[in-house]
């Protein structure tokens, strides 16, 4: 296996090269070896104003919050003040969702593990006080309900801020404030921010955007999401190196310059596979309490991507070898940039294979398409599945709501991967995004199309 020190060099001469061939304006990299940790940065934090990206920049981790919020879930577990099996309800008695059934049933267990089954892409501003994650869970209460809880895996955002929301009951103060006496201290974080007006002590980034499909990238016209969103993966920023810090806590088995932050029995708990998720071959294979799951050749992996305004990051922890690889962006195609560098650094320093994202085959057959075509909805977006007259079977995504203000309708060919699975036949943000169809309305069309969140057949 390569050295570290042999990666940062390597590192340190390519990433410019790679960062102006996938557009991406600035990425900082931490590598962890055993004991060793190596920081490469290169780009650009703000094309508007051309500051420099240093290993001691802080960037959007985005939804790797999540891992941190069970976290500090487990913490409470570990403090006997919340049961995996025992119902939210119980920590959280006024919780009302669309369907009371489902509201009174989902347990703790399924949220971390996206299954508790109701729409989780909801992002609703309930303005930046401290009690902002309190009146987002008020928000709801007609959430549809897509199946019943513990049926399938839905990524769910909304989930976890309901698990955020029990944590600031049980710790009686607002979820930034438990991010950093739980975590952030213990672990002794120095570039660790809960929001803008933290953030702004750092050389922070900026999230990039392109206006339109194809457009030059120009600065995002704001630095996050709403705080509401917080637990969920909406506002959290840091370092590479402190984004390692947090995962070679888990590897040391929970304790942390001589503190136990979490017990070894929750560290061992968090990466066993609760569920598995649909075959797309862009979110790992199954979920835990928190952790994405990789059946990679070699060994296990487990990690978590984060995608905010402009920002892409991605960790990625191979336990049995010692080795975690942080990678943070903030614009561009990230993804290819992460498919050029994070497998082949945990390639050559723990032997581990894991698989890049799924591309169309270069001649598609031709299949049958009736199962498939239809109007799949959901708070954000419509997606619409037709054939032309040639036979051609397409996307078309129509966003809603929020999402209409952030992104535009795009229409895209759709081909056969496998079995009961599509995918883009162009890239977007350099993902085949694959798309999975499944179950049956009892008419011979399948009842939800799966991205990674279920979305049910309108009507």
């Amino acid at each position: 296996m390569a050295k570290l020190g042999e990666m940062r060099g390597r590192l340190e001469r390519e990433l410019p090269a790679l960062l102006e061939r996938h557009g991406v304006p600035a990425a900082a990299i931490a590598v962890v070896a055993g004991d060793e940790v190596a920081e490469v940065a290169a780009g650009v934090l703000n094309t508007g104003t051309g500051v420099s990206a240093t290993t001691d920049s802080v960037f959007q981790i985005g939804s790797i919050t999540k891992v941190w919020t069970a976290t500090l879930v487990l913490q409470l577990v570990d403090e006997g003040r919340v049961e995996l099996d025992a119902p939210v309800r119980r920590y959280l008695p006024d919780l009302r969702l669309g369907d009371e059934a489902a509201a009174a049933a989902i347990t703790v267990r399924q949220l971390l593990s996206h299954t508790g089954g109701f729409e989780g892409d909801i992002f609703t501003d309930t303005g930046p006080g401290d009690d902002c994650v309190e009146k987002y869970v008020a928000t709801l209460s007609d959430v549809a309900q897509l199946f019943d809880p513990g049926e399938l895996f839905s990524y769910n955002n909304a989930g976890y801020v309901v698990l955020g929301r029990i944590v600031e009951v049980l710790r009686e103060k607002p979820y930034d404030e438990c991010l950093r006496d739980q975590l952030a201290t213990p672990l002794g974080l120095t570039h660790f921010a809960t929001g803008a007006s933290d953030a702004i002590r750092f050389r922070a980034a900026l999230g990039h955007i392109a206006p339109e499909p194809g457009a030059d990238l120009v600065p995002a016209p704001m630095w996050s999401l709403m705080r509401s969103n917080g637990p969920a993966g909406s506002v959290l920023s840091m370092t590479a190196r402190d984004l390692t810090t947090f995962a070679r806590m888990h590897l040391a088995g929970g304790t942390w310059n001589g503190h136990e932050v979490l017990s070894a029995k929750s560290v061992a708990a968090m990466p066993q596979r609760q569920v598995t998720v649909p075959p797309l071959g862009i979110m790992g294979d199954g979920w835990g309490l928190g952790w994405e799951l990789f059946d990679a050749a070699g060994g296990p992996v487990y990690g978590h991507d984060g995608n905010t305004i402009g920002q892409a990051a991605f960790l990625r922890l191979a336990p049995e070898q010692g080795v975690v690889v942080a990678l943070l962006t903030n614009g561009g195609d990230a993804m290819s940039l992460y498919a050029e560098i994070v497998p082949a650094l945990l390639r050559d320093l723990a032997g581990v294979e894991v698989e890049l994202p799924p591309k169309p085959p270069a001649e598609p057959e031709p299949f049958e398409a009736a199962r498939y075509l239809g109007t799949y909805s959901s708070t954000l977006a419509d997606l619409v599945v037709s054939q032309d007259d040639g036979g051609r079977v397409w996307l078309e995504q129509r966003p809603k709501g929020v999402a209409a203000e952030l992104a535009a309708a795009l229409r895209s060919e759709l081909v056969r991967l496998r079995d009961d699975t599509l995918i883009l036949r162009e890239a977007q943000e350099g993902i085949h995004l694959p798309l999975v169809f499944l179950g049956d309305d009892g008419d011979g069309h399948a009842q939800y199309v799966h991205s990674g969140r279920a979305t049910r057949r309108a009507g």
